[in-house]
């Protein structure tokens, strides 16, 4: 154990990427149980005022953050003080991108349908820092040997291509097969070979004449939804709680 702790972690210099990780991880969800306690009306917490200003838990976040990232800079890779600004850095990224949404929308949206995307943010955030934890590098350079990393052809090469797939993947409408492909090689191929959503700037650009493509893409779309939205929806409302229902519009009168 201790050899697999020294070789993967300690020696690469990657203790302060996993101190920051945990950190991440367990302030956003120590921040989900506290926000859902205080939403079901239990236990001691409560939302904090100034002078009858609600303080969202965002503003101690970015404090934290501007705190931990400086002190990370100036106190290099290995010992405590980088540890201990690594964890600082950690929880106040948690707290920041669990109110992505508030940041996004400019309103408080927390418990509102769209309050979803601070969930998928911190989950998109924990899978990349996760895989850069494991080894991966940005634009498929891990995916390289010695002998292709000293051709600096080869690196930029590598570099070019999956970013430009990435591109693609993105333009698409393939907005997670984009991130997850500039870390795992070669990824956003499946988002660049595949139908464009219908909405994406691709479709609607590279489709407007093709009328058979357009409905494959709905097609394709609809399915792909129907088959991913629910489970997916469970996902989140498992980890951050479910929005508030909206309520139904009065009829209107004639």
């Amino acid at each position: 154990m201790g050899t697999w702790w020294d070789r993967n972690i300690v020696e690469p210099g990657k203790l302060p990427l996993l101190l920051a990780l945990t950190a991440f991880v367990l302030t956003f969800l120590i921040t989900r149980l506290i926000t859902r306690l205080i939403r079901a009306g239990k236990g001691p917490f409560g939302n904090v005022k100034a002078g009858g200003l609600h303080i969202h838990h965002v503003v101690p976040g970015v404090v934290l953050t501007v705190i931990g990232g400086f002190c990370a800079v100036a106190g290099g890779q290995r010992g405590f003080g980088s540890a201990l600004a690594a964890v600082v850095f950690g929880m106040g990224a948690g707290l920041v991108l669990d109110e992505f949404a508030l940041i996004l929308h400019l309103d408080d949206v927390y418990w509102s349908e769209e309050g979803r995307r601070s969930v998928e943010v911190v989950v998109l955030t924990a899978a990349l820092v996760g895989l850069l934890l494991l080894g991966y590098s940005p634009f498929g350079v891990n995916g390289l040997d010695q002998q292709d990393l000293q051709s600096r052809g080869t690196v930029i090469g590598t570099i070019a291509l999956n970013f430009l797939l990435s591109l693609i993947a993105l333009a698409k409408g393939k907005a997670r097969l984009a991130i997850f492909g500039v870390i795992i090689p070669f990824l956003a191929l499946f988002g660049a070979l595949r139908l464009a959503r219908p909405a994406s700037p691709w479709a609607k650009r590279m489709y407007r004449r093709r009328p058979r493509a357009r409905a494959r893409s709905r097609l394709r779309a609809y399915h792909h939804d129907r088959r991913w939205s629910g489970p997916s929806r469970r996902f989140q409302d498992w980890i951050g709680g479910a929005p508030d229902p909206v309520p139904d519009r009065a009829p209107l009168r004639r």
